[in-house]
């Protein structure tokens, strides 16, 4: 038990220090090609920061532990916007934009609603069994198409406007770049697979579920990079970047994450999964509410405090149902 731990520890780790050096090397080859800052954080930062839950589920799925693969990615995208906004408001009220506003918050609630739709086959189909079939994980991936080619054509919309990348953010030489992108990509392989291998193990050994963990340990602990990534933004005050980055990441984990490892292998799908789904959707549906509180389209300190609370007391709900 104790050295699954310390591989836990040491997984999580390199996980995070994989994806530091993944977001800062491809952040500034972007910031290099003139890409806006709410692009990169849409796309560029919220992969990179991503990669960590994308690591541990192709090695969930693979290693047969598919309970640990949709916790992961359900119990994320619930840190994202529970945890990680909720410090970030806390820290500085946020100024979202009208486009996250209307386009990317909305597109972040429709896939979490359809992962509710998708898994449960019994109660909407009549089905024997609930799974994220690989159809439905193709269907996923499809959505993730659109949602770059909307990106792509928000960049150019930008750059026509003359609209340039956040001059605050770190540039580094052309072959650093690369390079902390390939060692961040290395550092993702090796914590990923230490970190299942160990979540699992010790899930056995603990009478634990494998859902418990992804939802707890593994859930927050591959959402790190995420809230490193965006509370450093918000002090520097990259707003932008700090909830492109968030909302990103939960539509990435969708449709790109959890598509991918559906359509790998299909993904079994319980009672509890749905209810923690619906906690999901709750999450974003509190967080486009919140645009309209208070001040248009902020997320205020109280707001935050707010969702700090609500974040401590899904945690408790989760160790009672173990």
């Amino acid at each position: 038990m104790l050295l699954n731990i310390l591989f836990l520890s040491v997984g999580l780790v390199v996980l995070i220090a994989g994806a530091e050096a993944l977001v800062r090397g491809a952040v500034s080859i972007s910031s290099k090609l003139g890409i806006p800052a709410l692009v990169i954080g849409l796309t560029v930062v919220s992969f990179g920061t991503s990669a960590p839950e994308l690591t541990v589920n192709i090695a969930s799925v693979l290693n047969g532990s598919p309970d640990l693969a949709i916790g992961n990615v359900i119990g994320s995208n619930i840190a994202n916007i529970f945890l990680i906004l909720g410090v970030c408001a806390v820290i500085r009220p946020l100024s979202v934009k009208s486009s996250t506003v209307w386009k990317e918050i909305p597109l972040a609630l429709l896939g979490i609603s359809l992962i509710f739709i998708m898994g449960n086959d019994v109660l909407i189909d009549g089905a024997g069994v609930n799974a994220i079939s690989r159809s439905d994980g193709i269907v996923l991936m499809s959505l993730m198409a659109i949602f770059m080619y909307y990106i792509v054509g928000l960049a150019k919309a930008d750059k026509s406007k003359g609209i340039e990348s956040d001059d605050g953010i770190k540039q580094y030489g052309t072959w650093s770049s690369v390079g902390m992108v390939l060692l961040g990509f290395g550092g993702l392989v090796v914590g990923g697979q230490l970190l299942v291998t160990a979540a699992v193990d010790i899930a056995g050994a603990a009478g634990l579920s494998e859902s418990l963990i992804g939802l707890t340990v593994v859930g927050i602990g591959t959402s790190l990079p995420e809230l490193a990534t965006s509370v450093v933004a918000t002090r520097k005050g990259q707003i932008d970047i700090a909830i492109g980055n968030v909302v990103g990441s939960n539509i990435f984990n969708i449709f790109w994450i959890l598509g991918l490892s559906g359509t790998i292998l299909q993904l079994p799908f319980n009672s509890s999964a749905s209810v923690d789904v619906l906690v999901a959707v709750g999450a974003t549906l509190l967080l486009f509410i919140a645009m309209f509180l208070g001040k248009k389209h902020k997320l205020t300190r109280l707001e935050g405090a707010g969702f700090l609370v609500l974040y401590a007391g899904y945690l408790v709900f989760l160790v009672q149902r173990g």
